[in-house]
């Protein structure tokens, strides 16, 4: 990496963030993507009270809500078997068609979530007014159209409508593009975390009790207990 490429990441990520993302690139580099180091932000996003469009209604385009058997489901970008299991552990999936085609999609939950990048639990208070959002994906081609924005004036939409006030969810410490996106969205902090990941080992650095926590397999996983900014 050149001394301009540091400094633009630096300028993008601040100087911690962009430290550690090169710690990240280095071990992963130098284990062959056996040693993984993630840093998420967890975020809250305001829910409207009463959502109101911001885009004007298409005849060619819908955002509906789906179950496992819809006939839409094999054209998600996502492993089956990772679809699957989100349909298993109850979320809700909204999806955006064009045509008959697949355009995007986002993901919601209500109760806890359990991470599948790394090996932890999301909890949130109060859990009556808070949901979790994520996997927001457009497909390319309809990434300069209303998209994206009529996926959320859905899902605000569904949320408000049972009383849920903050969405929550986590970003990639490494990822600007979606920090800035989710900034545009009114989002407000809440909390870091970092994981280093080694095959089956796991320490986790949280900013709660217990702090530290060294992970050994697929059970062991510590529980992160996130609160809205107006609790």
């Amino acid at each position: 990496m050149s001394l301009v490429q540091v400094r633009k990441l630096i300028a993008e990520l601040g100087r911690r963030e962009a430290a550690l993302y090169i710690i990240a690139r280095l071990l992963e580099r130098a284990s062959r993507g056996r040693i993984r180091l993630i840093r998420y932000h967890f975020v809250a996003q305001p829910v409207p009270d009463s959502p109101r469009s911001a885009s004007r209604p298409s005849t060619s385009s819908r955002i509906r809500s789906v179950d496992a058997d819809d006939p839409i489901v094999p054209a998600f970008p996502r492993p089956p078997a990772v679809i699957a299991q989100r349909f298993a552990d109850g979320a809700t999936c909204f999806v955006a068609e064009t045509g008959e085609r697949f355009a995007g999609f986002i993901w919601l939950k209500r109760d806890a979530y359990e991470e599948d990048e790394v090996r932890c639990r999301y909890e949130w208070v109060p859990p009556e007014r808070c949901a979790w959002d994520y996997d927001v994906y457009v497909e390319p081609e309809f990434r300069i159209g209303r998209t994206f924005s009529r996926l959320w004036e859905t899902a605000n939409a569904h949320l408000a409508a049972d009383g849920v006030r903050w969405s929550l969810s986590r970003i990639s410490a490494f990822n600007p593009g979606s920090l800035a996106a989710h900034r545009r969205l009114g989002i407000r902090p809440l909390c870091a975390a970092t994981f280093l990941v080694a095959g089956p080992i796991q320490l986790s650095f949280l900013p709660q009790p217990p702090y530290l926590h060294l992970g050994t397999g697929p059970q062991s996983r510590p529980v992160l207990r996130l609160s809205a900014p107006d609790t």
